[in-house]
């Protein structure tokens, strides 16, 4: 990949962090009971709140970057031929969300040169950031924040957001025995999941079905922090539709389980 200026992904990475709390001021304006919610074609909910932070998003990004591209989850692309992508979840996490559960999250990630190189992940709820630049670092509340160093999956802790979506898969007898072997195994999910492994907290998350916008963030922050994120298949990429984030020393290890190798 090649190197971007560091003074590049400073920028773009303070602007993301502050974009993400206002986002986050959004949505907590309706958290705290059960939020009405609609389905769109897809099937997957979406709220008031997820339309409103999303818009909120793209005004500040066309107010100080009005040549970047941006992809979000509910409005879309625009400017798909910038060579900096700004890719947004206004609310990962929005069945949670709905019900009163903190475990959701703004996700704000940027793409330069088709790149992922920042990610902010903001939990308004739980009053916790986590955000990367490539080359800055992986800071959790503003202090480095590493991957643990477990190096043994049956001393580790596996996540998924749903058990049932993980075994629906062809992975589904890999994740059996992947989470048979593991010291334990929890569905703290949706976005969430991935960033316990960025802080040590967890070991391994395993996400069967991620869009990009899922998973612009989460590149650049497990990398950071020493740890790994693939899609299924093994790839470092955000747009394989799937997404594995693993501390580093298990990533191989648990694609040979779930692959059942």
């Amino acid at each position: 990949m090649e190197i971007q200026p560091p003074t590049l992904i400073r920028h773009l990475l303070e602007s993301a962090e502050s974009f993400a709390r206002r986002a986050g001021e959004v949505t907590t304006r309706y958290f705290g009971g059960l939020v009405d919610a609609e389905h769109k074609v897809d099937g997957t909910p979406v709220t008031r709140a997820d339309r409103e932070a999303e818009t909120l998003i793209r005004e500040c990004i066309r107010a100080e970057f009005p040549t970047h591209g941006i992809l979000g989850e509910e409005y879309g692309e625009v400017e798909a031929d910038s060579s900096i992508r700004w890719i947004v979840d206004p609310i990962d996490g929005t069945r949670s969300f709905a019900r009163g559960v903190p475990l959701f999250g703004v996700l704000i990630g940027v793409e330069v040169e088709g790149q992922p190189v920042v990610g902010v992940a903001h939990f308004p709820a739980l009053g916790e950031t986590v955000s990367a630049g490539i080359g800055a670092g992986c800071h959790w509340n503003g202090r480095l924040c590493r991957a643990s160093q477990v190096n043994r999956i049956d001393t580790s802790l596996v996540l998924t957001t749903d058990v049932e979506a993980a075994m629906s898969q062809n992975i589904g007898p890999g994740w059996r025995e992947l989470s048979r072997r593991a010291s334990f195994s929890r569905t703290w999910g949706d976005c969430y999941g991935h960033i316990l492994v960025a802080t040590g907290r967890a070991e391994v998350m395993v996400d069967p079905i991620l869009s990009p916008w899922d998973a612009a963030p989460l590149l650049p922050i497990l990398e950071e922090a020493g740890g790994r994120f693939t899609d299924l298949a093994g790839e470092r990429t955000i747009h394989g539709g799937s997404g594995i984030s693993s501390n580093g020393a298990l990533h191989e290890r648990v694609l040979d389980l779930l692959h059942g190798r």
